[in-house]
């Protein structure tokens, strides 16, 4: 009984005191403190901005890729540079190369010219903090804050009036948010985590991203599955951090709401693809010909190039009373290779194909020029692309202007943006298992002149709307809010 009195009237009051008195000496002076130096660093960017231009920062440590990201990188500056000729682009990347061999690169891969004088690259230096391979375990959340160490590292060394990340990297918006006080964009690609990789992984099926060991165990399906769920809510925290979110298309659009909850600040912006010129393309492909099927696609595990593999043995199977025709398919793939990791993937696949007993119809080509890919579209009768759940699929809008009939997954951009399967306004093909791909190449063989010609015109014609004009014209648009002086 004493003690419950002394708790009462001594310990809690004292307690309470305590609390109080910290609450305003410690926490009413600090937040004060932290206001006022909110309020000067906001004001001396707005005079400094009023006075000299926007300094605009882009987050993309791998610039110099030549990818897909990148040609949305170059353009959506172009665009910048030229509606706001006052602004400072500022890049923050990994990249060691000097800025003229990476700007040349740029205008030969993406004939998209940018002035030197334009770009100021701020060279960040912890590359292992966003490598998967610095991290054999809980990949994603790790590679996630280590992107927060390099977001941190991009702050402290630039702090922007303007901060826009082009690769996804989510967990760096809180920082440039709440430290360096400016209204964060963001491109999203790909969603970082989305609900159908959590239901692959509830249903126990094996995948580039859920090995056989966790899929066949219960209890590991288990845990994998709260660790995505739990990282699917502080990927969802981040991401409500970016005042402009732009994602590549309906697919993207759907799990971006689902997961971040923000559909007034997020706009559908179709990547700029390379349509005006490929349209101009015209086959050079003879009856006398091999029978080429293309596909362009960097040798990832997700691009799912084994998938192709299986497809051409399935060909095999339904051509096995027909040898001649069989010998005049040849599969081509084209690819880059970013790594040794790649080196190795590209390895493995001509073993696969060697294994299937299809070596001699395959051909790889590693890294082509630009050039190379141009001969490759007129000499090619078709184009094959394999990712599941592909987030846009830049290179089958690519084949499609170039005049290839091209047979997709049918599932993500391909499905939800590009391609109208149904007969009648058909501009290309579907499929999901290997089976289903063989028979629409064995279509595709056998349509008639005028079919094929009507597939075509019609696949060149609805690729308009993915040209780099029209990226340029709706990113202005939707980034006009970030670009205003408040």
């Amino acid at each position: 009984m004493f003690w419950e009195i002394f708790t009462l009237v001594i310990v809690l009051p004292a307690l309470f005191l305590g609390v109080l008195l910290f609450g305003v000496f410690v926490i009413v002076p600090c937040a004060f403190i932290f206001a006022s130096w909110y309020m000067k660093i906001k004001e001396r960017k707005l005079q400094r901005r009023q006075r000299d231009g926007a300094n605009v920062a882009f987050f993309h440590p791998y610039c110099n890729a030549g990818g897909g990201g990148e040609r949305v990188l170059w353009v959506a500056i172009k665009a910048i540079l030229t509606r706001y000729p006052d602004t400072h682009i500022y890049i923050y990347t990994l990249e060691t190369a000097e800025p003229k061999t990476i700007l040349d690169k740029v205008q030969n891969q993406f004939n998209v010219k940018v002035d030197l004088n334009s770009i100021n690259f701020i060279r960040l230096t912890l590359r292992k903090a966003i490598e998967a391979k610095s991290y054999p375990y809980f990949t994603l959340l790790m590679q996630s804050l280590g992107s927060m160490v390099l977001g941190m590292e991009a702050f402290l060394k630039f702090n922007p009036d303007i901060y826009i990340d082009t690769t996804g990297f989510a967990f760096s918006y809180p920082i440039f948010r709440y430290l360096a006080q400016c209204p964060v964009g963001c491109y999203t690609h790909y969603p970082t985590i989305t609900s159908a990789m959590m239901r692959r992984v509830k249903h126990r099926i094996t995948s580039y991203n859920n090995s056989s060991v966790i899929a066949r165990n219960p209890i590991l399906t288990w845990c994998k599955l709260m660790y995505y769920r739990i990282f699917g809510w502080l990927y969802s925290v981040v991401g409500r951090c970016a005042d402009i979110v732009m994602v590549n298309g309906t697919w993207t659009e759907e799990h971006i709401n689902e997961l971040w909850d923000i559909p007034l600040s997020t706009h559908r912006v179709y990547p700029p693809c390379e349509v005006t010129e490929l349209k101009k393309l015209r086959s050079l492909v003879k009856d006398s010909d091999p029978i080429r099927i293309l596909s362009v696609a960097q040798f990832r595990p997700e691009k799912d190039h084994p998938l192709m593999l299986q497809a051409m043995y399935e060909l095999r199977n339904l051509l096995v009373n027909n040898e001649m025709l069989w010998n005049k398919i040849k599969l081509v793939l084209v690819g880059s290779c970013r790594n040794d990791e790649d080196k190795e993937r590209v390895q493995n696949l001509r073993d696969l194909a060697k294994h299937l007993s299809i070596e001699d119809n395959v051909q790889f080509v590693v890294n082509a020029s630009y050039a190379q890919l141009l001969q490759l579209y007129q000499t090619s009768s078709m184009a094959i692309h394999a990712m599941w759940n592909e987030h846009f699929g830049i290179s089958v809008v690519e084949c499609m202007a170039a005049g290839l009939i091209t047979v997709a997954h049918r599932s993500g951009g391909p499905l939800a943006d590009i391609i109208e399967p149904s007969h009648s306004s058909r501009t290309g093909f579907l499929a999901a298992e290997p089976d289903e791909y063989a028979r629409a190449i064995l279509e595709i063989i056998a349509l008639p002149t005028h079919e094929r010609t009507n597939i075509i015109e019609a696949a060149r014609a609805s690729v308009d709307r993915f040209s780099e004009m029209e990226f340029e014209k709706t990113f202005l648009r939707v980034t006009e809010p970030l670009m205003r002086l408040d």
